[in-house]
Order: structure tokens, then C-alpha cells, then sequence
């Protein structure tokens, strides 16, 4: 059997596994929506899941220098994980830059990954607000916001991200392809 092939089969018996109720294991019960609202945090790249809330630059600033800078450096550079700025321009080139500026297609993208895994090692440790400021300092520092910029549920999704157009769409999935014979 293919790789692709398993993996499809894998899929399958893992959507069966799940999708079966907690009864079919004699254990456990359904949660119920106000539980299921606590982890329903993700963010689609049309904005769909921002809470509301906002912050501004000059607010993302101090948090990053607080929280971030440890790590990715002072502006977003220098530090000992990604680099969060610069890289325009160089995506074609021999050396890529792949920062949130240069290689990140949705700005909502960025709020998502920051509330969820950041910052590190206590993510989720940021406020809403403080997590719409930092999103805002770091498209500042690529000039994507201006120094005196405020983000939201409402501006965030509307932010068009340099490499937006840079990402080829998947093709459309057909399972019946995995099997059909050449």
C-alpha cells in the first residue's frame, strides 16, 4: 500500500474514532458549549474568530520588549529564534528572508499564532488586548502598520500582507483519485 494511500486510510479510521460518541468508549461525557468556547480560539485568515479588543504600536512596543525580545531580538532581529522583520523583496533571491513581512500572507494569521503559542514557554499568557498590540508592533516593523498604528477585529482582516498573492492554492482534493489505476 502507498504512503498516500495509508495516510487516506489513517484519515478515515481517525474520522470514524471521532466522530463516534463518547458512549461507543464507556467513558468520558460531551462537553458542553461554554467548555467547548474556551478552546474555540483559532482564527480563520478572513477574521472570522477575533474577539474584540485592540491595541496600538506604541502599547505592542513595551509588551514585545517585555515578552518577545528575549527571544527574536530588539526590532525583531538579532535574537536566537525567527526573525519576525525585513526579508522584502527577497523571497525570489538565492538567500530568502522568510519573516512575517516578507512571507506571511494573512495579517490575522499572526494574532492567531501569537495568542495561541506565544510567548513562550507560557503561551495564551497575553491578554487580548496585549495580543492585538504586539500583532500591531510586529506589522510596524515591517511597515505594514504605520508607528502610530491601532489593530482590531475590525482593521486586521483588512490588512493586505505583502506575499499575499505569493502562495499557490491547493488543488481541489478528490479521494477517488487516490485509488484510480495509471
Amino acid at each position: 500500500m502507498s504512503s498516500r494511500n495509508k495516510l487516506f486510510l489513517a484519515g478515515i479510521l481517525t474520522a470514524g474514532v471521532l466522530s463516534a460518541p463518547a458512549s461507543a468508549f464507556d467513558f468520558g461525557r460531551p462537553a458542553t458549549p461554554a467548555e467547548i468556547k474556551l478552546w474555540d480560539i483559532d482564527v480563520d485568515p478572513n477574521g472570522r474568530g477575533l474577539p474584540d479588543g485592540s491595541g496600538t504600536v506604541a502599547q505592542g512596543r513595551q509588551i514585545f520588549a517585555s515578552y518577545c525580545a528575549a527571544c527574536h531580538g530588539d526590532n525583531g532581529q538579532g535574537g536566537i529564534k525567527d526573525r519576525l522583520a525585513g526579508g522584502q523583496g527577497t523571497l525570489a533571491s538565492n538567500m530568502p528572508v522568510k519573516t512575517v513581512g516578507s512571507f506571511w500572507p494573512y495579517a490575522t494569521t499572526l494574532y492567531d499564532y501569537i495568542h495561541r503559542a506565544m510567548p513562550y514557554p507560557t503561551p495564551g499568557l497575553l491578554s487580548t488586548d496585549e495580543t492585538y498590540a504586539v500583532t500591531a508592533y510586529i506589522l510596524s516593523l515591517n511597515g505594514i502598520v504605520p508607528a502610530d498604528g491601532k489593530v482590531d477585529k475590525e482593521s486586521l482582516p483588512k490588512i493586505r500582507m505583502p506575499n499575499r498573492d505569493g502562495f499557490i492554492p491547493e488543488p481541489e482534493f478528490d479521494p477517488a483519485k487516490l485509488f484510480r489505476r495509471k
